[in-house]
């Protein structure tokens, strides 16, 4: 094995996301034989000693890759770790895939937002789906106040302003109108901070509820299966891993079996 920069490797092991591993190695956590590194610096896992909070880094060690889709509940924040001791994802896993796997969330949803959430413990695949030049369309249930008209629709589907920027052109469309609330099916193929919620409230439809019914084609409810319940997770299929390794443009790729890694 060849030098890597040192956050890529931690990504690989499923120690951490590749943005968190760069954290660790600006706070100081992260050494290579004996002396803290910068971040940038590359190293060799064949070679040299790793460690991360002064446990070593094993090639040996490195854990089999994990692809889940998560129904995630209101209330629930979509990180590793909260210091308001809020319920996070990872509570919601099987207890040997809360820890020590390197599993974490690709991108988040509002703590108030429920639904579809990918988790992995494959660094290079977050690092990759959360990139802005990738683009993944995400389906979203979305229930407002009032009921807004075409033109309100249209503006919304054109893209607007939000924090200096306009909005990607998004599909938007009426499900149903019912007790002064309208539900609109939302798909966006960017990732904006709050992005429905802003923009919903700046057109004068405050959001009620917002849910997550797909990632791409990889849904909360497959055809002829019943819908993932809430607070429930279930390994990718191969073809839906398949279509997130092209989606980034990888053209070697190699496709684990859920089944025989993990009982979920």
């Amino acid at each position: 094995m060849s030098d890597e920069r040192l956050q890529k490797i931690l990504a690989q092991w499923g120690i951490a996301s590749r943005r968190l591993a760069e954290q660790m190695i600006v706070a100081g956590r992260v050494r290579v034989n004996g002396n803290i590194v910068r971040l940038g610096e590359k190293a060799n896992p064949d070679r040299d000693l790793i460690q991360v909070d002064g446990v070593p880094v094993k090639p040996t060690d490195r854990p089999a890759k994990v692809y889940l889709l998560l129904n995630k509940p209101a209330g629930v924040v979509s990180t590793c770790s909260d210091p308001r001791s809020r319920s996070k994802v990872l509570d919601l896993l099987p207890p040997q895939l809360r820890s020590g796997q390197g599993i974490h969330p690709v991108g988040r949803l509002d703590a108030d937002s429920t639904g579809a959430l990918l988790l992995t413990n494959d660094g290079k695949l977050t690092f990759c789906l959360t990139h802005p030049r990738h683009s993944i369309a995400k389906t979203y249930q979305v229930w407002v106040i009032g009921y807004p008209p075409e033109r309100i629709l249209q503006t919304w589907r054109q893209g607007i302003i939000l924090s200096g920027r306009k909005t990607l052109p998004a599909k938007v469309k009426v499900i149903d109108r019912a007790q002064d609330q309208t539900l609109l099916e939302v798909i966006l193929s960017e990732g904006r901070n709050r992005q429905i919620r802003r923009t919903a409230e700046l057109l004068g439809y405050p959001v009620v509820r917002l849910h997550r019914t797909a990632i791409g084609p990889i849904q909360l409810q497959r055809p002829g299966a019943p819908i993932l319940p809430p607070g429930c997770c279930r390994p990718l299929e191969d073809a839906e891993i398949i279509y997130l390794w092209n989606l980034v443009n990888l053209t070697s790729i190699s496709v684990p079996v859920n089944s025989q890694e993990h009982s979920i």
